[in-house]
């Protein structure tokens, strides 16, 4: 059974740093795509940066400049170094694994940046 845990979310002030964390277990095999998404309070759920096998790498532009997506192939995990967050980085975060046509969902980590 294949399970997916985020760890790493928390309450942060304006201009702080978090590091999350996605874990995935039960996959025998390197999962191709591994992505982070968030979703704030009233809104739709966003992509946020995802990265590939090999590391290629790609940040929404809220992102850039701040966020770093990291993994590692042999574990089947993903981290997001998040720097100089905002308070509109509030969101609850999400770790997506796509292999092909299929994909799983994590439960998500709740990032709250606020003074």
């Amino acid at each position: 059974q294949v399970q997916v845990v985020e760890s790493g979310g928390g309450l942060v002030q304006p201009g702080g740093s978090l590091r999350l964390s996605c874990a995935a277990s039960g996959i025998k095999f390197t999962v191709n795509a591994m992505s982070w998404y968030r979703q704030a309070p009233g809104k739709e759920r966003e992509w946020v940066a995802g990265i590939i096998i090999g590391g290629r790498s790609k940040y929404a532009d809220s992102a850039k400049g701040r966020f770093t997506i990291s993994r590692d192939d042999a574990q089947n995990t993903v981290w997001l170094q998040m720097d100089r967050l905002k308070p509109e980085d509030t969101a609850v975060y999400y770790c997506n694994l796509r292999h092909g046509s299929a994909e799983v969902w994590g439960q998500g980590t709740l990032v709250t940046v606020s003074s």
